[in-house]
């Protein structure tokens, strides 16, 4: 008998747009979602949107709470988690790039309550995913939640971010492109579930990105609204998936095992980029398509090259060779590359 059965979690509300920042109490509303807010961001976006937000809360009659985190770390969750159950509050919204919307989502789902997304700056899809990222000591833990109710991205906003942020959200989108490769190796070789819609809508997206990245232009409002919809559809990949597979692949373990032996050197989704060149070419060799990843990624400005991280050659290779020993995720490093495999494809790739 056919028992199979899935329960996908995904934002009721996605509004994008020039000036949709003033519509975040219009979409609460319009969720029906009870009791006072509780405002969660961090000093910049506080500047930018936390005021004018938590201003019409106040105007609305919402008595909005408000916390600033510092930094990304799960004392900071415990902080958010203390003051929401103090204050008894309804719901949660996080505002800002990936610091206050993961502290905000791992919150949110500890104390049964739901989130609104406000991101500030388009740097990755955990605007809008299931999962949270945190870095504790010199590795970055990834824990599952549920994904926010409603995510308001505002174009104006994410269009003044800094650039790098937005090359960082892009390169984020590219490396789907062989996260989805080696979910369907994983599949093939290890009988790993696969979805095919996921995995679809996770590859087209990416495709969408490195077929269009010379039109991705700094403070074009145009360029925010492209890439904050890559974000969003690689974000309700994952939750129809029911994981990161659609968009995590050898690519982040790469960037994980970077964060453990370079900490704080690159962001995440300027690393999970050159991790998409490399991975790219050991999936399909020297006339594969790694060279159309690292064009689209130059194009829109992000890193190539480990020296673009502020690597050396030898902790990029280091990270190859030893990445696979991050999680139990089968992908094309298998159980692991040798260390001349990883100088050749570092070299041939001119990552190194």
């Amino acid at each position: 008998m056919f028992r199979k059965s899935t329960w996908i979690r995904l934002p009721r509300d996605v509004v994008v747009g020039h000036g949709v920042l003033d519509r975040t109490v219009e979409a609460v509303e319009d969720l029906y979602l009870d009791g006072r807010p509780l405002v969660v961001t961090s000093p910049t976006p506080n500047e930018l949107a936390g005021d004018r937000v938590a201003a019409a809360f106040a105007d609305a009659g919402h008595d909005p709470v408000r916390i600033v985190v510092e930094d990304a770390s799960f004392a900071e969750v415990e902080r958010v988690i203390e003051r929401a159950e103090r204050e008894e509050v309804g719901f949660l919204v996080g505002i800002g790039g990936g610091k206050p919307i993961d502290i905000a989502k791992m919150a949110a789902d500890r104390v049964d309550r739901a989130l609104v997304s406000v991101p500030t700056a388009a740097s990755h899809d955990g605007i809008v995913s299931g999962r949270g990222s945190v870095p504790e000591g010199d590795t970055r833990h990834s824990v599952a939640a549920d994904p926010p109710v409603a995510v308001i991205a505002d174009t104006e906003v994410l269009a003044d971010a800094p650039w790098r942020l937005t090359t960082a959200g892009c390169a984020d989108i590219i490396s789907n492109y062989t996260a989805v490769k080696d979910w369907q190796l994983a599949h093939r070789l290890k009988n790993v579930e696969y979805s095919e819609y996921a995995g679809a809508l996770s590859q087209m997206t990416a495709e969408m990105l490195v077929g269009n990245a010379d039109s991705i232009k700094q403070g074009l409002e145009e360029s925010a609204w492209v890439v904050v919809k890559a974000l969003v559809s690689s974000g309700v990949a994952m939750s129809i998936a029911g994981s990161s597979r659609p968009a995590s692949g050898a690519e982040h373990l790469i960037s994980h095992q970077l964060d453990r032996i370079a900490p704080g050197q690159a962001l995440h989704g300027h690393q999970v980029g050159v991790g998409s060149i490399l991975t790219e070419y050991l999936h399909s060799g020297e006339d594969g398509e790694w060279r159309q990843v690292r064009d689209a990624l130059r194009s829109i400005g992000a890193p190539t090259t480990a020296e673009g991280l502020g690597v050396d050659p030898e902790t990029m290779v280091e990270a190859m060779t030893t990445a696979h020993s991050i999680r139990d995720r089968y992908t094309i490093l298998g159980d692991g590359v040798s260390e001349e495999a990883a100088v050749e494809a570092a070299t041939v790739t001119d990552v190194i």
